[in-house]
């Protein structure tokens, strides 16, 4: 049977008068890649039997001597592309092998998530799992950066100073107000629903955008997408925007917070009134597996050594493996302004946007449903609650997450069989991100830095 989908989208082909198919994708490491193809007559059609090849080896899937791959589109992703001159229809890609049945490639990050949520109805009898990430990003007038044998430097211009926290700053001392109600504009027309935006503290351009609860696989979709579009109207507008963790010395730091629930009967699964938090046992469990694997997991949440210079005391830095209502700097928050039952969450504060976002918020998944299945209580395990007056004998005893990128792998080689569970990441995924990740560390670590310059050049 025909897929209605499918002559949805001939009928956007149609209707706008398209005149190129886009399809995009992420690499390992995170990074956005397209292709883009001329229409013709049953070109979905044709580019759904046979896809379209590509180099797998320059997304670092593959090796070079077997680098062969297809992607097909996935048409239940369809949008017009604003930021193209040209009538475009975007999609994004699935990622397949070139043997004879099409298979998925085992570390498609998006059949990862996929095969997440099936995993989770099987062992914790929920529907889904709903997000809904926070994108807290810096605007620049300029930027300037390089790396080479003989230099090393990064300079960046900001509108804003403000001489003080600049949390929900107005106007018009908050800059760049027209350009989040223009961005929010953008993304919705995209299909990201947008609950808010606001200046945030940092006090040289932080802004921050949140966005309300879809399903797993949504949602890595739109972090992609959101980056996507707020780079490119960055662009058009002559600006610079960056999602680094810490782009500035002694200025916040920018994550992206992810809030969670289950939903069972398509009701939250975390609901009861009169709990800590108004939160159940499942929701519980669910914490406590995310807590207990938070060292393995900052391999993913946190993929880049930058993400550790934000993840330091201080700057309201989510540091401490404990959750709790008012703590902002334990990992896990509760809110609580939260009075819809059927909203009833926690959120998980480390992650960053450097993340690969189908691998983190699965791997995020799996580590809930292994404390699920493992009934893992983080009250009973040391993990809290601990709200804001948490006394200093109990501050020294809370476990933290790693100080380092390299640390994050160590803990992740010694603990991630929560992440196999169903097959889903494989010893080969595995290892090739530790590579991935350790050479970056390696490049870091022998790279001249300009502080060393200011320290040490003229002992």
């Amino acid at each position: 049977m025909t897929d209605p989908r499918l002559a949805k989208c001939n009928a956007l082909l149609r209707k706008n008068k398209v005149e190129f198919i886009d399809l995009k994708c992420i690499d390992l490491t995170g990074a956005l890649h397209h292709i883009t193809l001329p229409v013709r007559p049953k070109i979905l059609e044709k580019m759904l039997a046979e896809g379209v090849g590509f180099d797998g080896s320059s997304y670092g899937f593959r090796k070079v001597e077997s680098s062969d791959m297809v992607m097909i589109p996935d048409l239940g992703t369809a949008m017009m592309d604003p930021f193209r001159e040209a009538p475009t229809l975007s999609f994004f890609a699935n990622i397949l092998l070139t043997d004879a049945a099409r298979t998925p490639f085992p570390q498609d990050g998006r059949a990862l998530a996929a095969k997440a949520e099936s995993l989770l109805r099987a062992t914790t009898g929920a529907d889904a799992s709903m997000w809904g990430p926070e994108f807290e990003f810096y605007i620049f007038t300029k930027a300037r950066f390089d790396t080479r044998t003989s230099t090393s430097f990064y300079e960046v211009e900001h509108a804003e100073e403000f001489h003080k926290n600049a949390y929900h700053a107005a106007n018009p001392f908050d800059v760049y107000d027209d350009f989040r109600d223009e961005a929010c504009t953008v993304l919705g027309k995209l299909g990201v629903p947008v609950k808010y935006h606001h200046h945030e503290c940092g006090e040289r351009g932080q802004q921050e955008i949140e966005t309300y609860f879809m399903d797993l696989l949504t949602a890595a979709d739109t972090i992609v997408t959101t980056k996507y579009a707020l780079f490119n109207l960055a662009r058009k507008r002559d600006l610079a925007v960056t999602f680094m963790p810490k782009p500035m010395y002694q200025q916040a730091g920018s994550g992206m917070h992810l809030h969670l629930f289950l939903t069972r009967n398509g009701k939250n699964a975390f609901h009861k009134a009169g709990e800590y938090g108004n939160v159940n046992e499942l929701g519980r469990f669910f914490i406590g597996g995310m807590l207990k694997h938070g060292p393995a997991l900052a391999a993913f949440t946190n993929p880049s050594t930058n993400s550790y210079k934000r993840l330091v005391p201080g700057f309201e830095a989510p540091v401490a493996l404990t959750y709790g209502m008012g703590n902002r700097a334990s990992a896990v928050r509760i809110p609580g302004y939260v009075t819809n039952p059927q909203e009833t969450r926690f959120e998980y504060r480390p992650p960053d946007a450097t993340m690969n976002p189908y691998l983190c918020l699965t791997a995020l998944l799996l580590a809930g449903i292994d404390g699920v299945v493992n009934k893992i209580d983080p009250t009973k395990e040391g993990y809290g609650p601990f709200d804001r007056n948490m006394s200093e004998d109990a501050a020294a005893a809370v476990k933290v997450l790693p100080r380092s990128l390299n640390q994050a792998l160590d803990a992740l080689d010694a603990d991630h069989d929560f992440l196999m569970r169903g097959g889903l990441f494989t010893d080969g995924l595995l290892a090739q991100w530790s590579t991935v990740k350790r050479r970056e560390t390696q490049s870091i670590a022998t790279m001249p830095h300009p502080y060393e310059y200011k320290m040490y050049f003229n002992l």
